[in-house]
């Protein structure tokens, strides 16, 4: 859903993505905008019918978290944000944070959260797989500013340089390219770091975490 949408004329207009012409281009924006509304539709509507074996407090502790998710305070908050500040001066490091810690690590929080929730896991428990989803999503934004500096559109799978030709604030931008690669790797420090308690079972996250800086689209 959000990619389809970021993707619309009205958002980041673009033509390209995973090296394929994006949904508004195939089938056009009114069909685009609507499918986008039916997969979140969906989501919600799998988790309460299809989760089975769990307590339903927990079931609807996830059902509210991805509502917020992509609300008002998540990703339609950071999406705004993000549109507001193209082609602005003066933006700050901490409003660029703020733009991509609800509208990217707001839904990495959420999917890593919902797992834990649902396999029984504690409030710290829960809470330490968030500060981890919280640290990958902001490194995982940070890699693909990099990505569209460094990459080539064929590399990408989607039109590399959008953000310079829009004006968009990013990480490269505010802090350099070799700062922002500091960064990304310091934010995957941090995610690795907060889930020690898990050991040996944190292993499939831990490997997430440094595939999301040395990705190459």
């Amino acid at each position: 859903m959000s990619l389809i949408h970021d993707d619309l004329p009205s958002m980041d207009n673009d033509d390209l993505r995973r090296g394929k012409p994006t949904n508004h281009v195939v089938y056009g924006e009114d069909v685009a905008i609507l499918a986008g509304d039916a997969l979140l539709s969906t989501s919600f509507e799998h988790v309460a019918r299809h989760t089975k074996g769990v307590e339903a407090e927990r079931v609807l502790d996830v059902i509210a978290r991805l509502g917020k998710s992509v609300g008002a305070v998540g990703l339609a908050g950071g999406q705004v944000m993000d549109l507001e500040c193209e082609a602005k001066t003066g933006v700050t490091l901490e409003e660029l944070t703020w733009i991509h810690t609800h509208k990217t690590a707001a839904l990495l929080q959420v999917a890593v959260a919902a797992g834990a929730i649902l396999g029984g896991a504690n409030a710290e428990e829960v809470k330490a797989c968030e500060l981890f989803a919280l640290d990958i999503g902001l490194a995982f934004q940070v890699a693909d500013d990099i990505l569209d500096v460094t990459a080539s559109t064929e590399e990408l799978g989607k039109t590399a340089g959008k953000d310079e030709d829009t004006d968009k604030t990013t990480y490269p931008k505010l802090l350099g390219l070799e700062e922002s690669k500091v960064e990304a790797q310091r934010l995957v420090d941090e995610a690795k770091a907060s889930l020690t308690q898990f050991g040996d079972r944190a292993a499939p996250l831990l490997a997430i975490a440094d595939y999301i800086i040395a990705r190459s689209n």
